[in-house]
C-alpha cells in the first residue's frame, strides 16, 4: 500500500479522494495521506474469507459458539480523522447493539485482523497498528498467507501492542478474544 507522491505543500486527503478512486482500488486515509491498494489477491482473499467463516459462525451467528459479536469483512472505519479498511473487524454487541445506518463505523472495533500482503505489510504494521492502538482496539491479529503465520496482539495500557503468540502452518487456533472455540490455522491457506 503506497501513499502518493506529494509536494512540499501537500494537502490533506479527503473522503472525496476515496470516492473518486476506480472500483478496483481500496482507499484509506492515514495521517492525512491517501493510501491505495488493489483488491486482494486470491491467497489473501481466501485467508480472510475462511477466517470470516470460522470466526463469524460461532461468534456472530452463535453456531457452535457463544455469539455476541458482529464480524464484518472490510468495514470502513472513521476513527480520529483516519479512514481505515481492515480485512476483518469485530464488535461485541454489548458495545454496538445495532449496526450503524451509515456505510462506515465510527466506534472502534474490539478486534481487527489484517491479512498481510507484499503491498500492504509495511503500512499495516508501521502506520495502521499504531492507529488501532491509539483508538483502543483491544486485540489485533496479523495473518501472513505467504509465511502461513498468525500473530496475536493485545493492546497494553500504554497504547502499545504486546505480542501474545505467533502460530504457524496447521497450529490450533484458540486465541483472544476468540478462545472459546478452536480451528486449524491450515484452513486459511489456499
Amino acid at each position: 500500500m503506497t501513499p502518493p507522491a506529494q509536494s512540499a505543500a501537500a494537502r490533506l486527503a479527503s473522503y472525496e479522494d476515496i470516492l473518486e478512486l476506480p472500483e478496483h482500488l481500496v482507499g484509506e486515509i492515514l495521517h492525512g495521506a491517501l493510501y491505495t491498494h488493489p483488491r486482494p489477491a486470491p491467497k489473501h482473499a481466501r485467508a480472510y474469507s475462511a477466517l470470516g467463516y470460522l470466526i463469524g459462525g460461532p461468534y456472530d451467528g452463535g453456531l457452535g459458539g457463544p455469539g455476541g459479536w458482529w464480524i464484518i469483512d472490510e468495514p470502513e472505519l472513521h476513527l480520529g480523522g483516519d479512514i481505515l479498511v481492515p480485512d476483518l473487524a469485530g464488535w461485541r454487541r454489548e458495545r454496538l447493539p445495532t449496526l450503524p445506518e451509515t456505510s462506515w463505523f465510527e466506534l472502534s472495533p474490539d478486534w481487527v485482523c489484517e491479512i498481510l500482503s507484499p503491498s500492504t505489510a509495511a503500512s499495516d504494521r508501521a502506520v495502521k497498528m499504531p492507529i488501532y492502538a491509539r483508538e483502543q482496539v483491544p486485540f489485533l491479529w496479523l495473518i501472513d498467507p505467504n509465511a502461513r503465520t498468525l500473530e496475536i496482539y493485545a493492546r497494553q495500557g500504554n497504547g502499545r501492542w504486546r505480542l501474545l503468540d505467533t502460530l504457524s502452518d496447521d497450529a490450533g487456533v484458540s486465541q483472544p478474544p476468540f478462545e472459546a472455540t478452536r480451528f486449524s490455522l491450515a484452513s486459511l491457506w489456499a
